[in-house]
């Protein structure tokens, strides 16, 4: 019996196939999806990041009057996956966003939200001196 791949397992390896696609390493727009959205610049993947995430409410949507919620799983894949090129586009990996999540995981989510708001005042008032 083969063992399930770990989510950091198929992160991980998507995101190097990912990586092998960016312009830099020759990733080839003709023949490649991913390639392409690169080679476009980040207003192709952004925008393709907010059509996913429309699809992913409207799927939730659905489900909660009925429809299938193997919907809400193909649109979140869709949704990460280019997540995934625009972490490839700056340099970025999902380690890195598993260990924001990870040390996120202790503390409550109120207490983040209300420690990222004053983070964001206190850069604000430091810009607002210069």
């Amino acid at each position: 019996m083969t063992a399930q791949p770990t989510t950091t397992d198929t992160l991980d390896r998507l995101s190097r196939v990912i990586d092998s696609r960016l312009p830099q390493r020759g990733g080839d727009p003709a023949t490649s999806y991913v390639a392409r959205l690169l080679a476009q610049g980040p207003d192709a993947f952004l925008k393709k990041i907010g059509e996913e995430a429309t699809e992913v409410v409207m799927a939730a949507k659905d489900a909660d009057h009925g429809a299938d919620t193997a919907a809400i799983v193909a649109e979140v894949a869709d949704l990460w996956f280019h997540c995934l090129i625009a972490l490839a586009h700056y340099g970025l990996n999902p380690a890195q966003v598993l260990a924001e999540l990870a040390r996120r995981a202790d503390t409550s989510g109120l207490e983040e939200k209300a420690l990222r708001k004053a983070h964001q005042r206190s850069d604000d008032e430091d810009r607002a001196k210069h």
